[in-house]
């Protein structure tokens, strides 16, 4: 098994690319009305299926971690995805980090933290 700070940035760098994919998935399809065309139509939208890719590349870093790692630790660092969506949203899409949110980006950082100091001690 690898050190765990290796196991660490390669969760951290899926959830980031993960989350690019997300926002990727966002531009792509703003106004999506489900129905039988308009799921056809996804098939066919170079923006999803370039996410779909992205999101691919971040599985294959995920999919590394979890073989180097522990299932209950890399799980759980991999909800730091939440957050790369926050800044990404806030920063790409403008959207606006309140009070609320910024609370929660910090339980979640504050639950990773206790997982995995958890897991290593």
């Amino acid at each position: 098994m690898l050190g765990i700070y290796y196991v660490v940035l390669l969760t951290v760098v899926a959830a980031a690319i993960v989350a690019y994919a997300q926002y990727v998935f966002k531009k792509s399809v703003p106004k999506f009305r489900f129905s039988l065309s308009g799921v056809l139509s996804l098939a066919k939208n170079k923006m999803v299926i370039a996410g779909v890719l992205i999101y691919m590349f971040g599985l294959v870093f995920y999919l590394f971690a979890l073989g180097s790692g522990q299932l209950s630790f890399v799980y759980p660092a991999f909800s730091s995805t939440f957050i790369f969506v926050i800044l990404i949203s806030h920063f790409m899409l403008n959207e606006r980090i309140g009070k609320v949110r910024l609370a929660g980006i910090l339980m979640i950082m504050l639950g990773i933290a206790l997982v995995s100091s958890l897991l290593v001690f």
